[in-house]
């Protein structure tokens, strides 16, 4: 028999007796079968998670994983990868598979073809997916023998023989795709549900779903070219990727989101609205900002130097690259290498373009002795520094090789740490919100208790560290998770976190109190008893980078950017072109009182005019006509449509007054005058 209950933390658990298969334990104890609520695995004592056809050799509790949770639905996900490797190699059978694990919200497979899938590949494929779901195949784990067993019967796929020799060895996760379990490799066979024919097989180390008929919901969104273990000195396979749900309605929500997503990508609307480009000439990741995007930097680091200079930084400016021995001092090197860009040898002597601020921003502060007096010594730049991001990670704005961050450092007693941490998280809170951003969380990344040989052995700087954080954040006020093992190895560190409007989370930047680097940068202060003593460093950039942060920015507001950070903050548009005398009188009365305004003088029709306005998201459009220029006045047309005529220097109070106290109301109505 078995036995079902739910322990306190809401885990449903069974009972699964000695040679008993836990789908059998599952069905006794009538849990769900079929739906989203389905029983999909089950989880052992040590977090192992299990196929329901598996038989504990002992009598076992079990916990029971249910689709729609995150593990079902990696489960799920996983299950329905296999599905596609299958209808492909149906399909295209001189395909070889490469690896096709679930990721967030989806799944993908990769393949070695002759040529790139199309569209129509696609629709056949997810044609021939529907009907290996409909056959209710079988998924089944069998260990195999012997590593030669295994590879001999693999003979025909290179890619999975490379992981077979790759595993075990130092810095190769295969994880995803063998287990080895008592020395032995796995394979999962899809069965025929009647026969018990084997119809295709991988090498996994699962677990699945019982059957491909427990797939609900499944979709084929794109495919894309990928190299091999994500090395650019590897075969080119083709990738095809997908997402599957518990339910219809679930992945009808998720393709809505997708389509979203789509309208909003800021690579799109970048180039729409000429905010960036890149130039195969200057390199990848490398964006050139073209004039409108310009403002929308512009503006964010004005802004970001009124409220810096109001808490009492001071701005500095520090060269793009230096000598190697200071990373060799931040520990850069040789840690690091792989991520900055090669050496520069000149005289003699290597330099490199710098990863970051901060050891830069050290040297300031070294410069000059300091006295408890001085401090906390506040300083603050728009630093640009070089990352070597791999080709295939990057991304337009959000995953550049050259960006520049809003940067800052606090050097700062030890009993000061605290309200300067806290000071910085309620800055982070002041921009999100004038943003209009007001979903948004910490993350504290913490040691990994299990492992702390990789953090640096000072336990009482740790728990110091640790502490300061803590404490800061509770007074916050804001919420937080954990994240144990998230730790750099100098500190603890915090994420502050967002879901974007497609509801995707984005990490906005990474604070952390730094009581580990002061001792190898020597960074002191005379305190009042004479004596030196290390300061604390805060690390802080609210507002991530420009590349990053327009990036999020522009797909926040799709392009609509309220009317502070427009690019363009009016267009006056003359009904005749005997106004345009007018039309540029109206130009230059706005820009004297500081706003973006152009005037378009081209031959268009009004209502083509208009469009092009609209499509530019610009926020204000100023029609005038005869009855506006006698009457010194403008006919405001609206985003939404609406218009309302004002006086010109009504108008232009008003839209003085949105732009500074940056309205997010830069498309709603003014006042009468």
């Amino acid at each position: 028999m078995s036995v079902h209950h739910r322990d306190q933390a809401g885990a449903e658990s069974v009972f699964v007796p000695a040679g008993t298969t836990c789908g059998d334990a599952v069905t006794t104890a009538n849990l769900t079968q079929h739906g989203p609520n389905a029983a999909v695995v089950v989880r052992t004592s040590d977090g192992a998670l299990k196929d329901l056809s598996w038989a504990p050799d002992v009598d076992t509790k079990v916990d029971v994983v249910r689709m729609s949770s995150p593990d079902g639905l990696a489960v799920l996900r996983h299950s329905t990868a296999h599905v596609l490797a299958q209808a492909v190699q149906d399909l295209f059978p001189h395909a070889k598979l490469g690896i096709g694990p679930a990721i967030a919200d989806g799944f993908y497979y990769d393949f070695a073809t002759d040529t790139p899938f199309n569209a129509d590949d696609l629709e056949r494929i997810e044609q021939r997916m529907r009907e290996i779901i409909s056959a209710g195949q079988l998924f089944q784990r069998r260990a195999v023998a012997s590593v030669e067993a295994a590879k001999s019967e693999l003979a025909e796929e290179p890619y999975k023989l490379e992981l077979i020799d790759l595993k075990g060895s130092a810095g190769i996760d295969t994880s995803e795709v063998m287990e080895v379990g008592e020395g032995q490799l796995t394979i999962y066979d899809n069965l025929d549900a009647k026969s018990g024919k084997v119809c295709w097989s991988d090498l996994c180390r699962g677990p699945h779903l019982p059957s491909t008929r427990l797939i609900p919901a499944f979709k084929l969104t794109r495919n894309a070219a990928a190299y091999w273990r994500g090395n650019e000195a590897n075969p080119q396979l083709q990738r095809i990727y997908g997402t599957a749900w518990p339910t219809r309605d679930a992945l009808k929500e998720h393709l809505f989101r997708l389509e979203e997503a789509a309208k909003r990508d800021h690579r799109r609307i970048g180039e729409e609205l000429d905010l960036f480009a890149f130039s195969e000439e200057i390199g990848k990741g490398l964006p050139l900002w073209l004039p409108n995007g310009t403002v929308i930097r512009d503006e964010l680091e004005n802004w970001a130097r009124e409220q810096e200079r109001a808490l009492g930084y001071q701005r500095v400016s520090t060269p793009h690259l230096s000598k190697d021995a200071l990373y060799y001092l931040s520990g850069h090197l040789p840690y690091y290498t792989d991520d900055l860009y090669a050496p520069i040898e000149i005289e003699g002597e290597t330099y490199y373009l710098r990863p970051m601020n901060c050891p830069h921003h050290h040297m300031v502060f070294r410069a000059r002795p300091h006295s408890y007096r001085d401090l906390p010594y506040k300083i603050a730049e728009y630093g640009t520094v070089y990352r070597f991001e791999r080709s295939g990670q990057l991304y337009g704005l959000m995953r550049a090789r050259g960006f520049t961050q809003n940067d800052a450092h606090i050097y700062c007693t030890l009993d000061q740490a605290k309200d300067q941490f806290l000071e910085v998280m309620q800055m982070h809170a002041d921009y999100y919100r004038t943003l209009g951003i007001s979903d948004f969380y910490m993350v504290l990344a913490l040691r990994d208790p299990a492992n702390t040989s990789k953090y640096h052995d000072d336990e009482q700087m740790w728990q110091d560290a640790e502490r300061i954080t803590r404490e800061a954040m509770e007074e916050s006020g804001i919420p937080y998770i954990e994240d144990p093992g998230g730790a750099a190895h100098y500190g603890p560190k915090v994420d502050f976190m967002f879901k974007t409007v497609t509801g995707k989370p984005y990490a906005a930047s990474t604070n952390q109190v730094d009581l580990y680097t002061p001792r190898r940068f020597n960074l002191t202060y005379t305190a009042k008893d004479g004596t030196e003593q290390p300061v604390a460093v805060i690390h802080r950039a609210p507002l991530g980078s420009h590349e990053r942060f327009v990036g999020f920015l522009t797909e926040h507001f799709g392009g609509a950017f309220p009317i502070w950070l427009a690019p363009e903050q009016a267009r006056v548009i003359p009904v005749m072109p005997d106004l345009l005398d007018y039309a540029h009188s109206v130009r230059e009365a706005l820009s004297k009182a500081g706003l973006r305004v152009d005037v378009d003088s081209s031959d268009a029709r009004l209502n083509a005019k208009i469009r092009k306005a609209v499509t530019r998201k610009i926020p204000l459009t100023l029609v005038v006509g005869r009855r506006e220029a006698e009457g010194n006045s403008v006919t405001v047309r609206y985003r939404s449509g609406e218009e309302q005529t004002l006086s010109l220097p009504a108008f232009i109070e008003q839209a003085a007054e949105l732009v500074r106290t940056k309205s997010l109301e830069g498309a709603g109505h003014f006042r009468s005058n």
